[in-house]
């Protein structure tokens, strides 16, 4: 449990600094948002633990390091700035700046580029989602008589990437601002093949320990981004006040990477077996409501509990088979 000290004393202290910045209701809003980004991203954290039991223990440190430094900066600051200048044909550092000068304005043209958002994050969890459920190699079924169907299915070369780009296209012609639409989930795509080309040529056990965990740490990270954004959208949605989104979304996204790295120390993926089954049903959940969202609202509470509901399926599935074997 050593793990969890530092984020404990890193996000008392910030909690206590938003408090001491902005009063009680600053205070409840920064804990709100740090739930809600735990909650939200455990099946991340499930899922990212399958891809950091692969790297060595010094890659899992640089995860927890420099890792973390991504996630509050990149994925929760940089990373939204660059999609609203892109969007508002602006620079983002342009964007960055009238988030700080004007967060309400900032937050309106993030809430203009969620369909753009929402297709590069959803074409992004579906193809993680669908490569793990394509797989013809997997022998171990949750939801045996759909998995091992898929499974099947998994035999046609590329399945996962017709499906991923049909359902774009689709979805494009039912948006309103189909270029961003097409432009978003395509470059989703493009990264997700492009780190799954590499990581599958790399031999990590052949020498290339240090390439390979660069790979899967910038893989991470990048999961990890597509995982966050729906939740930054969200956290305007609720206050605009920059400060309460960073360090709400930051303590958060902290203690969702001490989870990954507990995982792993304990090995849980291997005493729950269903686990990173359940998780990866919430990916595919995640990510088709997130693609709906593109032509549709989807209730908050709705993509807020698909990822809740299958853990929580699949740890009971994993208990009750642990007992019986």
């Amino acid at each position: 449990m050593n793990i969890f000290i530092a984020p404990v004393v890193i996000s008392a202290l910030a909690l206590a600094a938003v408090y001491w910045w902005g009063g009680m209701a600053a205070f409840l809003l920064a804990c709100l948002l740090s739930i809600l980004e735990i909650t939200l991203s455990f099946d991340n954290a499930v899922v990212n633990a399958k891809v950091l039991a692969q790297m060595s223990e010094q890659w899992q440190k640089r995860f927890l390091t420099w890792g973390i430094l991504i996630a509050v900066f990149g994925t929760r600051l940089i990373l939204p700035a660059i999609i609203v200048g892109v969007a508002a044909w602006i620079s983002p550092i342009a964007a960055a700046v009238l988030a700080f000068e004007s967060p309400a304005e900032y937050a309106r043209m993030l809430a203009e580029a969620s369909h753009a958002i929402n297709a590069f994050g959803g074409v992004f969890l579906l193809m993680v989602s669908l490569k793990y459920f394509f797989d013809v190699g997997k022998e171990v079924h949750w939801i045996a008589w759909v998995e091992r169907s898929l499974a099947r299915w998994g035999r046609i070369e590329a399945i996962e990437l017709a499906i991923a780009l049909a359902t774009l296209l689709g979805l494009s012609y039912l948006a309103p601002d189909q270029a961003q639409v097409l432009a978003a989930g395509s470059i989703g795509l493009l990264i997700f093949v492009v780190m799954q080309g590499i990581t599958s040529t790399l031999d990590l056990k052949a020498g290339n320990v240090a390439a390979g965990g660069a790979v899967l740490f910038a893989y991470l990270n990048i999961l990890d981004s597509a995982f966050s954004l729906d939740g930054v959208v969200g956290a305007f949605a609720l206050t605009s006040v920059i400060p309460i989104i960073f360090v709400g979304l930051g303590v958060g996204a902290y203690f969702v990477r001490s989870i990954t790295v507990y995982l792993v120390r304990k090995k849980t993926l291997e005493t729950l077996r269903y686990l990173e089954h359940g998780a990866h049903w919430a990916i595919l959940g995640l990510g088709l409501s997130m693609l709906v969202g593109i032509v549709m609202h989807v209730p908050e509470v709705v993509t807020g509990m698909i990822g809740l509901v299958f853990v929580t399926l699949a740890y009971i599935s994993s208990l009750r088979a642990g007992a019986h074997s």
